[in-house]
């Protein structure tokens, strides 16, 4: 992977951590009243604990003085503007996992794995109030979508990443696609160098992290959350 001296403007949506940025999320929330909002455990995996708000009072709980102090881990929230405007192939909503190698932060090496995957929704897409809490319209994560009655574990919601490429090529134009493909690998390398100078380099391990991309309608990609892996070599 390689720097071509594009730069993806605003690839991260708008996010605050609970309850240390509750003054400041209220602030951002006035500010944009009408905005969904998805709210997630740190300490938690596979879409436990996740859940959609529109209002101030259903997130209160961490307006307390006890909760402004430190707090454990299992405590500790990230909140971020849903993007509610997500695209959407056969009505349902989808996101993008792939995968990234780093052998080296300094220098930055790191090799992407050509075969993701796409997770799909088992529902037909709605930002409708009254489907806030509907889980299988709005949470891609296959650990919430194979409990639902429409669920093929035959392939698991899932497009290869190359079937997904042909559709927006089919759909969109080749360019569209290699430009939306160009912006996540752009992604990749920003994020990765946002933390290049913190991260430990060391000879003998590597890092592989699961990258989770949403696709906007406009095919503007955005980082939703990465999941990352170690490993050591001898």
């Amino acid at each position: 992977m390689e720097k071509d001296g594009r730069f993806v403007e605003g690839f991260v949506p708008v996010t605050y951590t609970l309850p240390a940025d509750y003054s400041l999320f209220v602030e951002e929330f006035r500010r944009s009243p009408n905005r969904m909002w998805i709210v997630k455990p740190s300490a938690k995996a596979q879409g436990k604990g996740i859940f959609l708000v529109n209002r101030l009072n259903q997130i209160r709980r961490w307006n307390t003085p006890s909760k402004m102090q430190s707090v454990p881990l299992r405590d500790v929230h990230v909140v971020s503007r849903y993007i509610d405007n997500p695209l959407l192939i056969g009505g349902k909503k989808f996101d993008l996992r792939m995968y990234v190698l780093v052998t080296s932060y300094r220098p930055l090496k790191a090799y992407m794995f050509r075969e993701g995957f796409g997770r799909f929704c088992n529902v037909r897409y709605s930002n409708e109030v009254g489907e806030l809490d509907n889980l299988f319209i709005h949470l891609t994560n296959v650990a919430i979508q194979k409990h639902n009655e429409s669920y093929s574990s035959t392939h698991g919601g899932k497009w290869s990443l190359r079937n997904l490429r042909v559709y927006i090529e089919a759909t969109y134009g080749e360019a569209a696609a290699t430009k939306m493909f160009r912006d996540i690998e752009q992604i990749v390398y920003h994020s990765l160098k946002a933390v290049q100078n913190v991260m430990v380099n060391d000879k003998h391990c590597f890092e592989c992290y699961g990258y989770d991309i949403i696709l906007d309608d406009q095919l503007k990609p955005w980082l939703v959350e990465v999941a990352s892996y170690s490993a050591w070599v001898k």
